[in-house]
């Protein structure tokens, strides 16, 4: 009598592969579904594997923004008409007097 918890445990958990959407009979699986859809969407499928190369970028500013960011020189993002983004309260905390700006 002990073990009939156990057992109904097991046999609950051996249930769920019955309805677990992921293993269940019948269910769509992709199985390579998101290559074959690239592939038949990619102009020529060697560009897949080589790469192409656009005529109108500019390498060496390339260069330079590795260089900074491997420096540690990067350059800060613009902010024009960016709101700054600030935390107005935390989880357990009580609420801030609101000395915010408002994001300004």
């Amino acid at each position: 009598m002990r073990h009939a918890p156990v057992m109904l445990l097991v046999f609950a958990v051996a249930g769920c592969a019955a309805i677990d959407p992921y293993t269940r009979e019948g269910v769509w699986r992709p199985r390579g579904a998101n290559d074959a859809n690239l592939r038949l969407h990619v102009a020529d499928p060697l560009m897949l594997d080589r790469g192409v190369d656009d005529p109108r970028s500019d390498g060496q500013t390339t260069i330079a923004a590795i260089q900074r960011l491997r420096t540690g020189r990067v350059h800060p993002l613009a902010a024009a008409s960016v709101a700054r983004l600030q935390a107005t309260g935390t989880a357990g905390a009580a609420p801030s007097g609101g000395n915010g700006d408002g994001g300004r």
